[in-house]
């Protein structure tokens, strides 16, 4: 029984130092993210208004007359600005708790938002992307996975599965931050290698959001798993 009682207390100290630990490390993801998404505010005004001849689309001018090419560009582009805060509120127990609509509101904004324009125009762009085909079905899988997880999260929160839910919106909100990890990876690998740009956009359309999925599952294993 003593033995017993041990182990219990051994196991709950156990699970009480890994939520410490990864709550350090989701400080640490929070400020890196408020970081790029700053950076990638600021792209996304380069948009703004609407321009043709700017930044990633000085490189896209062989495809950007394409049929609704320049549609899905802008559409993604400008929707980006809202999926990552939306998203990012769907997270805090505080606003959960306290402020119920703001989560609820903004969890229906982030899905819409991924569903219907940001998921759908990225597919788009993804057959398009730079690289070839090894980019191309990256991004494109990516895209799909990104509205199919979203899709459940919706799918299991109106069934009252809300641990599903949740672990749901973590694969789908690990595949929003692939437009900051991407570029992460982007700057990283440039600085450290100096590799051919081409063979940039191979590597990172993958190692841009498969390390996100890896960690979202654990995060679901280590976290959301336990507390069942």
């Amino acid at each position: 029984m003593q033995q017993a009682i041990q182990k219990t207390h051994a196991f709950g100290k156990f699970v009480k130092i890994g939520i410490t630990r990864f709550r350090i490390f989701m400080f640490f993801l929070v400020i890196v993210y408020g970081f790029f998404t700053y950076l990638l505010f600021n792209i996304s005004l380069q948009y703004i208004p609407y321009n043709t001849d700017v930044a990633f689309l000085r490189i896209k001018q062989d495809v950007i007359n394409i049929p609704f090419y320049k549609l899905a560009f802008f559409t993604h582009v400008y929707t980006a600005i809202f999926v990552l805060p939306a998203g990012f509120t769907q997270f805090s127990s505080y606003i959960r708790r306290n402020f119920t609509l703001i989560h609820r509101y903004s969890g229906w904004m982030y899905a819409v938002t991924v569903i219907l324009f940001a998921g759908p125009s990225g597919f788009y762009m993804g057959l398009y992307a730079n690289g070839g085909v090894v980019s191309q079905v990256s991004f494109c899988l990516l895209a799909l996975l990104w509205i199919f997880f979203t899709l459940m999260a919706i799918v299991k929160v109106i069934q009252h599965d809300f641990i599903s839910h949740r672990e749901f919106l973590i694969r789908s909100f690990a595949l929003t931050l692939s437009a900051i990890t991407l570029r992460a990876w982007k700057y990283l690998l440039v600085f450290l290698f100096h590799p051919r740009p081409m063979d940039v956009y191979e590597i990172v359309a993958w190692l841009g959001w498969i390390p996100n999925i890896i960690i979202a599952e654990l995060i679901i294993m280590k976290v959301i798993r336990i507390k069942k």
